[in-house]
């Protein structure tokens, strides 16, 4: 595979420069707590070039610069001015572009491109030297056949890199955009300084104040000396789950996050013997006015609290969990200096390293299609449940939570991927937990599944 470096030129509007937003901030204090970790964030995304697009290196390489021209966040640099973080948006430059031939058995260039994914994400952004992102092209023949871009989730969410994706795609087939760009990362940091977004963020510290009192201070029992490295990282790829998630999702009404957030609370409950769950994940952050469309990092952490003492069953766990999970959602926007803040004047104790609670992140692409004319009969479902697999991934010596359970679209299903403290999940016990959650999601698809929703297991 013969390469080369080149530079699409960009010129844009010049912006004065802005305090980091809340987002960034908390990823930046992971990235502190956690510097080894840097890499885990970046967003690699593939684009095959359309067909009816101009694709010489030189058209494609001016597609790229006028990206940049029309997104300030793509032309952000972060850096450290006078002990303040701040973003400062370059005016004009050039990206630094990887130019890759593929190879003849690489017929359209698509085992290139991913190759070159994963090589551009394996290693940390110089945020204050580099632009936030990567970009190489594929070429095959005289055509460029695939964009490669790599982001540091500093500047862009995955709803950001969704929009900028759609822009590269539009101005790939028709040279030009004619609406206005959205909200940049600047302008948000701008707007929370703004009085009213203030208040916002205090009103959802004060709820995260009173949900973080109910929660246990442990979860899941010792069951092991801790191994080394100490978190450990299994997938299990299922199209059982995939079938049954959406088959319960489409019974009860609720989308298929729902159904995934309660199994995970009804076998953490069970693991762990506790009548209060805390599950930590994602928010998205872009139903505020004009977010929609903003490329920035808008999402940060919610937590969902769910209350199990009286045992409900599995159909009747879901509208509990929707409701947690909505609270979650409208709770989310916050300054996290600030929540620490509240946290210290209510007494409560903050663990500066690993969290004992779970987080879920949700990052399929197709989080609500249909079942796809797959075979969604009980013994088809069940049958399939043997045909699922596990394997192991990284290892790591430190992480941010005990265990973390990750949502990602594979072939033929979705992948469950469980990285644990070897100490609380062991391998074996690693496996079993995700096994106990695919056979929760496969039996509540056409049963009732009253609790304890899992087999009994050992407690401390």
């Amino acid at each position: 595979m013969a390469e080369e470096w080149t530079t699409a030129d960009f010129t844009g509007t010049q912006s004065p420069s802005a305090p980091f937003t809340w987002g960034q901030r908390m990823l930046w204090r992971a990235f502190e707590m956690y510097p080894p970790n840097r890499t885990m964030v970046n967003i690699s995304r593939v684009v095959p070039v359309p067909r009816r697009a101009k694709a010489d290196v030189p058209d494609v390489l001016r597609v790229v610069g006028a990206l940049l021209a029309r997104h300030s966040s793509l032309r952000t640099r972060l850096h450290t001015v006078d002990g303040e973080l701040c973003q400062v948006v370059s005016g004009g430059g050039g990206q630094p572009v990887l130019l890759a031939h593929a190879g003849p058995a690489d017929d359209g260039g698509a085992a290139t491109a991913q190759a070159l994914a994963t090589r551009l994400a394996s290693t940390a952004f110089d945020l204050a030297e580099e632009l936030p992102q990567r970009v190489a092209l594929v070429v095959a023949g005289d055509r460029v056949r695939q964009v490669v871009l790599v982001f540091s989730h500093t500047t862009v969410d995955f709803g950001a890199v969704e929009i900028v994706l759609r822009d590269l795609r539009v101005l790939l087939l028709r040279g030009s955009i004619a609406a206005p760009a959205g909200l940049q990362s600047v302008d948000i940091a701008r707007r929370e300084q703004d009085e009213r977004y203030r208040r916002r963020a205090q009103r959802s510290i004060a709820r995260w104040v009173d949900w973080f009192g109910q929660l246990p201070t442990e979860t899941l029992p010792e069951l092991g000396p801790p191994l080394t490295p100490l978190f450990r990282q299994g997938t299990l790829v299922s199209a059982a789950a995939d079938t049954a998630v959406r088959l319960i999702a489409s019974r009860h009404g609720v989308t298929t996050s729902t159904v995934l957030l309660a199994s995970i609370a009804a076998v953490h409950a069970g693991w762990s013997g506790r009548d209060t769950v805390g599950i930590f994940m994602m928010v998205n952050n872009r139903s505020l006015p004009g977010y929609d469309t903003a490329i920035a990092k808008l999402n940060q952490l919610g937590m969902i609290v769910v209350d199990v003492a009286d045992r409900p069953d599995f159909a009747n766990l879901l509208p509990r969990v929707w409701s947690a999970a909505l609270d979650a959602y409208r709770s989310a926007y916050y300054e996290q200096a600030e929540l620490l803040r509240a946290y210290e004047a209510a007494g409560h104790k903050i663990n500066t390293g690993e969290s004992a609670h779970c987080y879920f992140n949700d990052i399929r692409l197709s989080t609500d299609a249909s079942v796809f004319g797959r075979a969604t009969g009980e013994d088809e479902v069940r049958a399939a449940m043997a045909k699922s697999s596990f394997s192991w991934g990284e290892s790591f010596d430190s992480f941010v939570y005990r265990t973390r359970v990750e949502v990602v679209d594979k072939p033929g299903g979705i992948g469950l991927t469980l990285t644990a403290n070897t100490a609380y999940l062991p391998p074996e016990h690693a496996e079993r937990f995700l096994r106990d959650l695919e056979r929760l999601l496969v039996e509540a698809a056409f049963h009732e599944v009253p609790a304890p929703w899992v087999r009994p297991h050992v407690t401390a």
